[in-house]
């Protein structure tokens, strides 16, 4: 397994306030950015936000009775081929595949697991994110 995180997604109560906040902050939104979702460059990885249920919703998951903690970490991979294989090694590893992988809505090819303690992780290929050799994610401006 390539070992990186490239994206966290915090589910908030609504995107327009919460992306407010992060530009207040001196965050710059990235032009990948819509009403529904917005995206900042952190690094080599990004940091997303969208909206709480539509995310737990995103990665099959109840957000109600503490099962689902408002957060998903992500890993980009080069191709949907890339995105099955690690969705592979990590149900061998134990995992819990929560949202096979699948052609979404954005454009892209992605499917979530849990891991042992019950954290969602998304593998995701996005061909409007670039990914760098060093694992690292470039957000259009």
């Amino acid at each position: 397994m390539d070992t990186r995180i490239s994206l966290i997604t915090l589910g908030v109560a609504n995107v327009g306030r919460a992306r407010a906040f992060y530009e207040s902050l001196g965050w710059k939104a990235s032009s990948a950015s819509q009403d529904e979702v917005a995206f900042f460059q952190a690094g080599g990885m990004a940091l997303g936000l969208f909206s709480r249920a539509a995310l737990a919703e995103d990665a099959h998951l109840k957000d109600q009775g503490g099962s689902f903690g408002g957060i998903t970490l992500a890993q980009n991979m080069a191709s949907e081929e890339a995105v099955d294989h690690l969705l592979e090694e990590a149900r061998q590893a134990g995992a819990t595949i929560l949202k096979p992988a699948q052609r979404v809505f954005w454009g892209g090819y992605s499917g979530y697991f849990a891991d042992l303690d019950g954290h969602p992780w998304e593998v995701a290929y996005n061909p409007g994110f670039k990914l760098e050799a060093d694992g690292s994610v470039t957000l259009p401006e």
